[in-house]
């Protein structure tokens, strides 16, 4: 079984579109979305959902009103300012710290569970897809991301399946290394701006920091040709795959608004240049 993760320097180069085209264009595959804090390829994939559990991923701190004397420690050494004056514990604002809990001369403090979220596994078109939802404001995205690629995992082990294809987060946060840590490939997706350039380049740091190979795609690489011949000559420094160019094609957002990928609606410049790069990435991956 091969794991094979996409994600972005940053958010709205196509890395989700992409990664749902290579799950239709894949046999045998699990699809993981790991984009937990803003997960979106339940758009396109549909999916049915078949089981789902809450994620508990951390602790907040509540106080035993009873119990409590008002001494004020608690308030005076939380650096979060997650205690009020009446001695409640903010919830938004408590990062489960238990200073307060092991300072508290009465004990009237205690560390209790805290809901950060639900995942899912669901059947799709594509085939089986885990999924999660964390609560805005909740922590601990890391944490859901590992626990959604070991149920792929599980997954693909029970069926017999091939790949598991994880639609990672963009940026070179906990969620995007939790996405890439262990996997056989790793596909970059950025576009033909200073910007994408830019976070391009720590993103591909981040990955070599875990010693994965890399492949990256330039999506609408045409709207700037002078960029996107920069990013080519940084591959070719830094010695990273290049798997394709994807030229702008209108037909890639009137696909999405029918819920579909590109490659589903037949042959176009886009579809074209996504089928080659997913034989280019399958090459790695199986060579």
């Amino acid at each position: 079984m091969k794991e094979l993760t996409v994600i972005s320097g940053k958010g709205g180069t196509g890395k989700t579109s992409i990664s749902a085209s290579f799950a239709f264009l894949a046999k045998k595959r699990v699809l993981a979305d790991c984009d937990v804090d803003a997960a979106d390829l339940h758009i396109l994939a549909e999916p049915k959902i078949l089981h789902q559990e809450a994620f508990f991923g951390g602790n907040k701190a509540r106080i035993n009103i009873e119990k409590c004397s008002s001494c004020g420690v608690c308030i005076e050494n939380c650096r979060y300012d997650a205690i009020t004056g009446s001695f409640v514990v903010d919830p938004s604002s408590c990062e489960g710290c238990a200073l307060c809990h092991y300072l508290c001369p009465e004990a009237a403090i205690t560390m209790e569970e805290s809901l950060n979220g639900k995942w899912f596994i669901s059947d799709t078109r594509f085939g089986p897809m885990v999924h999660a939802n964390l609560i805005p404001g909740q922590e601990n995205s890391g944490k859901l991301v590992a626990l959604v690629r070991n149920q792929a995992r599980l997954i693909a082990e029970e069926q017999n399946l091939d790949m598991v294809i994880i639609d990672g987060a963009p940026g070179v946060g906990c969620p995007v290394i939790s996405s890439v840590t262990g996997v056989d490939h790793v596909v970059i997706v950025t576009e033909p701006t200073m910007s994408g350039l830019h976070d391009l380049k720590r993103a591909a740091q981040l990955v070599r920091g875990f010693n994965i190979p890399i492949s990256l795609v330039i999506n609408k690489w045409d709207i700037h040709p002078g960029m996107a011949l920069e990013i080519e000559e940084f591959t070719t420094t830094e010695k990273i795959s290049l798997a394709g160019k994807i030229p702008y094609d209108r037909l890639v957002t009137d696909s999405m608004v029918r819920r579909k990928t590109v490659v589903e609606e037949g042959r176009g410049p886009a579809s074209d240049a996504i089928i080659e790069v997913w034989e280019k990435v399958n090459q790695h991956i199986y060579q």
